[in-house]
Parts: C-alpha cells; structure tokens; sequence
C-alpha cells in the first residue's frame, strides 16, 4: 500500500509520499516512491506513484529513457500540460507492454501518479494522473489530491488546507496526515519524503526525508496526539 499527498498552494506546491510496500506481513520493503525532475531557472517537476511497483518503476525508467532520445520528453515538454501527458503516455505503454502477461497470474497492474511542478514562463500546476493515463487538474476549489491509503489522512487535509494555507502550515498539515494514516494502517509506513516547492522560484526548496526517531516527525505526532485527547475531554457530554 502506499500514501501520496500533493498540494497546490498560491505560494507553490507541498509534496510526500511515503516510502513502504508490502506483500503481506512478513514481506516488507523500503522504495522511494517521489521523483524529481529538476533543471533550475527552467524547471522542476515533481513525480508521485503509487500502486504497482513494477509498473510505476517502469514509468519512471521510461521516462528518463524518452529524455535520452529525440523525441518529447519531460525536459522539453512546453507545459506542465504536456508533460503529464508524457506521464500518462508512459503508463499506458507500461500498461499495454505487461498487461497481458501479469493480468493472468491475478497480479493487480494499476498504477497512478500526482505530478507537480512549474516550467519556466508557465503558472506551478498539479495533476492527479489515473490507471488509464488520463488526468485531472488541482484547482482553487480543490487544493490538493491524495494516492493510495487516503481515506485517514483526508479529515485533517479537509479541514486545514485551502489554496491560501501558508506552505509551513501544509507541510505541517500533510505530516499530520501521514501520522493518522500510519496509526489506521500498518501498510503505510516511514521514512516519508516531503518536497516543498516555491511559486516562481524553478528550482526545489526544501527535500527532506522523516524516518523513524525523526525529532520533528515525533514532536507534531506526539503534540496532535496529546492535543486531540486534551479536545475531546473538553467536549459536552451528551444528556
């Protein structure tokens, strides 16, 4: 299982995905799941998967590979546009090339990605990318989209996040999120790399990565914990 998170802000775009897979209990590994394509001044794009390992590995390796040859690719895509649907493009021929040979053995081939960024002389945008390689677009009314695991982690990002929200609040808010999926979950778990992208600035902010004993990572899940608890009792009872 995986847990992605991508938020268009007005001051930029705030990024994380978690870093578990699993194929049962006894069968846990550790990949990154956040590609970044950055060349400053020109561009930076941000690349979230989730689903099918293989397939969204396949993706990536695609990707890279069409930047190698002449023909488009994400290094000189003109729009954030046309670069998802390279991206969309890619899983499709990922998905048309193994397809046949997974589908009868009953292995689940769907895969999707967020894709985030900005090129140089365009507007920062966001898309959710589906199995089908079609797309959406993040908008004012619809700050931001989740992969995966997303239905513990959406209260919170509910409540908080709006296109104004600062990028420090969301970042804080996205690692909440990632905390009360990971107490509902157990397939979704650390290290979580988190991006943060400034409107206007073409090149990535802050990249880090919350792996276990993170100090930070433990103090605002430890702090959310406590205060949640310290609400709830000041509730009215019912009568």
């Amino acid at each position: 299982m995986t847990y992605c998170v991508g938020v268009l802000l007005d001051s930029g775009l705030v990024l994380a995905s978690d870093s578990r897979t699993n194929a049962g209990v006894d069968h846990i590994g550790t990949f990154r799941k956040m590609t970044v394509f950055e060349r400053p001044g020109d561009r930076v794009l941000v690349m979230l998967s989730s689903g099918n390992l293989s397939v969204t590995q396949s993706v990536v390796n695609l990707l890279e590979q069409w930047t190698n040859e002449s023909r488009d690719n994400l290094w000189n895509a003109p729009s954030m546009y046309q670069a998802t649907c390279l991206v969309g493009e890619a899983l499709r021929e990922v998905q048309k090339r193994d397809g046949p040979y997974l589908m009868p053995h009953n292995i689940d081939t769907t895969a999707g990605f967020i894709l985030g960024g900005q090129i140089a002389g365009q507007k920062h945008q966001l898309f959710n990318i589906y199995a089908q390689g079609n797309f959406i677009e993040a908008t004012q009314d619809t700050p931001f989209f989740q992969n995966g695991e997303l239905k513990y982690g959406k209260p919170i990002l509910d409540r908080i996040i709006t296109s104004s929200t600062s990028m420090a609040e969301a970042a804080k808010c996205v690692l909440v999120s990632f905390d009360s999926t990971m107490r509902s979950n157990i397939s979704i778990g650390l290290p979580i790399d988190l991006l943060c992208y400034e409107r206007d600035s073409l090149k990535v902010g802050m990249h880090r990565r919350f792996g276990v004993n993170d100090p930070y990572f433990d103090i605002i899940c430890r702090q959310w914990d406590v205060g949640l608890k310290r609400l709830f009792s000041e509730l009215p009872d019912p009568t």
